[in-house]
């Protein structure tokens, strides 16, 4: 059956979506210790005493505190407070760490460093997966064992009030709740009033036991202008003003006799130097943790803060309200907390502590007996009994008081074996729907590879041999060997597999899908057994469209494959992920230097054998004689390679990315400072009328006058939120979210993507002109670039136009006119578009990903268009290039349907080879603890480019069928 090249990519990339999505539903699955609130708590364990010793209850200590206000500042740096500004930004917060009765520790929070998953830490005292950050845009109710329900079973008064994530994980928990909408980082300002609002009178009641308080105006200032903005300062103050306010109350509502009250100051997480966060840098993960109760020692000095878990606050809180610990938290009591109890009491806390982690170590590692810690806490306990025994027989010496500290001390080693044990397993693989989807993905890119040299020939067509492989025995043996290992893992699996869990439908269609896949797959390999260059009997003739229609390359071919398959193998070191855009920086440098030298070949080397004999003697019929044209052009593209390089490399120094040098200033954070702020101004001003003289050239010209309105929109837009100035405005000028500005800007977008589709609609329908459908091209992709530009920040508007510009260049002069076959071309878009991916400032962090362009043009959260906003920002540099070899390969007069199925055919190997490596080498490493926080993201950006380029590839087929000559 053959098929056109472009049915055959779209195809096979459509199944690799599917196989991927596979995969990554067993790479992050569910939590295995995850236990339902509903169970209910199980009672408490029994003081460890020996032998024969009278029988003892299992007597709780008395709760630490009768009151517990936790005020969470969202992304709150511990250098916000502990560094050397915190007295200026904080300066009561820094008088209670530095001489109040207070302690003050440097909270690590694991990545992801996003919101929902820190509330999970925080309150259940598990460590949440990346798979946590697709769940913080919709958070679902919280059914994991938690402190938030155990307060609740326990008859405690609880209120919140702030981020309405919390209302989400815990619906009907609290008795009073304001939620404010976390995701519209435009606001910084009502967000946090509405959360202080409530304050004064809530302050005065008496009818509550916690108080909960989530301030997010920090973490929106940190999105849209980072940790360095002027605005940042202001809010801490504010923050320190509310924290204030906070302490006096209870200090004024403190009777003499009752139990004392605990006030926890904390951060959710950190900030990046970029403002955002979610990655695991230190600015993002170390967060300040300070504790005030008139229960601790008064200090006399700044102390250097000790380093804790963020996940110990959960046990901490647990037995200072006199709650049983969650019970699939890892995090360990914090000693200073009891430090002054009595020694009965401290150990009684460490045991039951030690207790809740023994029996999750039981229930999460088969061979838990043989964990040290598990050993530990065995022989602590059993010194805490001998301890127990002598102190109940009245025992009062000194030797009962050192050993007690001695087995305080064995608990604490403990428990930190335990907890460090259980923080690595931090979920249950399923294995059987990521090896199930590592087959798909394997055998469509063999099938792929092998269809190589028939996709890239002149007929752009693939032989596949479908009939012959569904009635071959082979195929009908490998389905009933398929179904017999899926009934044999389904019923022996230890736990639920997602691929056992779906219907037989289904599953059948699945088995006999790589079955058939299978035997396609011998089938293809044996013809190509023959080592001679032919297909059936034909001789494979080179194909002016593609490198491979014979095997012999040339230098810009091996340079294009051995830079593809180099960077393959490069994403197997943590080091080159994640500083990747280092390699396609060195690969792009590369690919103009190899560029450079084939246009002088062609301008200089090759014409010289020519002569004079081709030149026309009479001028054109415009007046210009040709040779002064061919003179110009000649430059022109001699000079493009030169002009691309220095456009990368001052693009290099606009956006710090990766992680090693991403602290470090550059050209984007000049610009951003309050100083420049003429200076971006016109460098915006520059752009954005560069932008129009590069776009408008193909448009009619209704869109050129939408164009022309809509960048002036964009400016208005820019202007209205301060990054840029107008002339005639003030710098002072209160900003504000420039919501009218960009839906006037979105009402010109439409207007060209309307125009676009109907002269393509008519290009198609009506009548078959190939330059009214180049048009219709030309202007959705105008319309592309008009949203872009409206979501890019105003720093970034100069890698939009070295990006237009680089095109037009390479375009005009390179590509037509050397002659560059399609793969060729497609590969280069392809590279330029993983280049400017990068030069975006985006990297495979998470941290880097703008959440702030989600909210342009709206004024409060709709998840739909957030998150498309969010996504075409973060991948506008390979949508752009792709987009435009659409419309190049589009554009190409006799030879387009050829060349639209090998483009099309090109990206879909360009995207599969690398996530399919991708997918080994995650399974490989997938016990590794650094995984989270470097291969995971990097995966998630990895299936995303797989699909974006499954849509493009589609778009390819849409438009190579519509070119194809009807037969009759």
């Amino acid at each position: 059956m053959k098929v056109r090249s472009s049915v055959f990519a779209s195809f096979i990339l459509i199944c690799e979506v599917i196989g991927v999505a596979l995969f990554l539903r067993g790479f992050f699955p569910v939590r295995t210790t995850r236990v339902s609130v509903k169970t209910g708590p199980k009672n408490p364990p029994l003081l460890p005493l020996i032998t024969g010793s009278s029988p003892n209850s299992s007597r709780l200590p008395e709760p630490l505190f009768k009151r517990v206000v936790i005020m969470l500042v969202d992304a709150l740096r511990d250098d916000f407070v502990f560094g050397a500004n915190g007295r200026r930004n904080m300066p009561y917060t820094r008088h209670l760490v530095e001489r109040g009765s207070s302690h003050s520790y440097v909270a690590k929070a694991r990545p992801p460093t996003v919101t929902m998953p820190r509330i999970k830490a925080l309150t259940t005292g598990s460590i949440p997966g990346f798979i946590d950050v697709v769940m913080n845009l919709n958070s679902p109710a919280l059914l994991e064992d938690n402190l938030v329900w155990q307060a609740k079973t326990a008859g405690k008064r609880m209120v919140f009030y702030g981020d309405d994530t919390w209302v989400r994980l815990f619906p009907k928990h609290f008795m009073e709740h304001d939620g404010t909408t976390s995701f519209f980082v435009s606001d910084y300002t009502e967000v946090d009033n509405n959360v202080t609002r409530h304050l004064d009178s809530t302050l005065k009641r008496d009818d509550w036991d916690i108080l909960i308080l989530h301030y997010l105006g920090l973490d929106h200032i940190g999105h849209i202008s980072g940790p360095h903005s002027s605005l940042i300062q202001p809010k801490l103050l504010e923050m320190d003003d509310i924290l204030k306010k906070i302490h006096s109350a209870l200090i004024s509502k403190e009777a003499e006799g009752s139990l004392p009250y605990l006030l926890v100051l904390c951060g959710d997480h950190g900030m990046s130097e970029t403002g955002s966060h979610g990655g695991s840098s230190e600015a993002e993960v170390n967060t300040p943790l300070v504790l005030i109760s008139p229960a601790f020692k008064r200090k006399v000095g700044m102390e250097k803060p000790g380093v804790v878990e963020q996940v110990d606050l959960t046990p901490t809180l647990a037995l200072g309200l006199g709650l049983p610990i969650s019970q699939n938290s890892v995090g360990r009591v914090i000693p200073g907390v009891i430090e002054e109890t009595s020694l009965r009491d401290q150990l009684r806390f460490l045991h039951l502590n030690g207790h809740q982690l023994s029996c999750l170590l039981k229930d999460s590692t088969p061979d838990y007996e043989k964990e040290a810690g598990f050993e530990q806490f065995r022989v602590a306990e059993r010194a805490h009994g001998i301890w127990m025994k002598l102190f109940l027989d009245g025992n009062t010496s000194e030797v009962l008081t050192n050993m007690g500290k001695k087995v305080l001390k064995q608990y604490l080693e403990a428990l930190a074996a335990m907890s460090s044990a259980l923080s690595k397993q931090l979920g249950k693989y399923d294995m059987y729907s990521m090896v199930a989807g590592t087959v798909f993905v394997f055998q469509l890119l063999l099938v792929l590879l092998l269809a190589m040299p028939e996709a890239l020939s002149g007929e752009a067509s693939v032989d596949l041999p479908v009939l012959s492989a569904l009635l071959s025995l082979p195929f009908y043996l490998l389905c009933l060997l398929l179904a017999s290992v899926h009934v044999l893992v389904c019923t022996s699996a230890e736990s639920s597999c997602y691929f056992c869990s779906l219907s037989w439908g289904l599953v059948f269609a699945a088995v006999a899908f790589s079955s058939a896949m299978f035997c396609i797959l011998v089938s293809m390999a044996t013809r190509r057994i023959p080592l001679g260059p032919t297909i059936h009997g034909k001789v494979i003739r080179r194909n002016p469209l593609g490198p491979f229609g014979e095997w012999s390359l040339s230098e810009l071919d091996v340079l294009l494959l051995a830079g593809t398959v180099g960077h393959t193998l490069s994403l197997a070191a943590s080091s080159f992920v994640e500083e990747e855009h280092q390699t396609w920086y060195f690969l792009l440098n590369t690919l103009c230097l190899a560029v450079f030298q084939d246009v002088c070949r062609k301008y200089f080397r090759e014409q010289r054998g020519h002569g004079d004999e081709e030149e026309p003697i009479l001028p054109s019929k415009d007046g210009h004689h040709p040779k002064a044209e061919v003179c110009s052009e000649k430059w022109l593209a001699l000079a493009t390679p030169p002009f691309t390089l220095v456009c990368c490399r001052l693009l290099r120094s606009l956006n710090q990315t990766g992680v090693q040098w991403a602290h470090l200033p550059d050209v984007g954070h000049w610009l951003n400072s309050s100083e420049h702020r003429t200076v971006l101004s016109l460098l915006a001003a520059f752009c954005l009328v560069l932008i129009y003289l590069l776009v408008q050239r193909r448009c009619s010209c209704v869109s050129k006058v939408a164009l022309a309105l809509g960048l002036l929109g964009v400016y208005s837009y820019r202007a209205a939120v301060g990054n840029v100035l107008f002339p005639w405005q003030h710098s002072g000028r209160t900003t504000s979210k420039g919501t009218v500005e960009a839906r006037f800007v979105y009402v010109f977008i439409l207007g060209i993507f309307f125009t676009g589709t109907k002269d393509l609609l008519r290009s198609q329908i009506v009548t078959a002109d190939a330059k009214l459908k180049s048009r219709g091209l030309w202007e959705i992709y105008s319309g592309l670039v008009l949203l872009v530009t409206l979501l890019f920040r105003a720093h970034n508007l100069p890698v939009l136009c070295c990006c237009l510009l680089i095109q037009t260049l390479m375009a005009q002069f390179i590509w037509k006119k050397l002659h560059y076959d399609a793969a060729q071309t497609t590969i280069m878009h392809y590279w330029f578009g993983q280049a400017f991916f990068y030069f975006q400032g985006n990297s495979n962090n998470v941290a880097t990903v703008d959440i702030s362009v989600g909210f342009v043009g709206l004024e409060s959260y709709v998840e739909a268009p957030a998150i498309f906003l969010t996504a075409l920002s973060t991948y506008a540099g390979p949508l752009l290039w792709a987009c435009h070899l659409v419309c190049f390969l589009s554009s190409q007069r006799g030879r387009s349907p050829v060349a639209v199925g090998h483009g099309c055919y090109c990206l879909a190997l360009l995207r599969s080879v690398p996530a399919a490596a991708y997918i080994v080498l995650v399974t490989a490493l997938r016990y590794h603890l650094f995984i989270w926080s470097v291969f995971s993201p990097k995966l998630l950006y990895e299936s995303m480019h797989l699909l974006l380029t499954a849509g493009v590839c589609l778009f390819f087929n849409t438009m190579e069928q519509s070119q194809s000559p009807s037969k009759s």
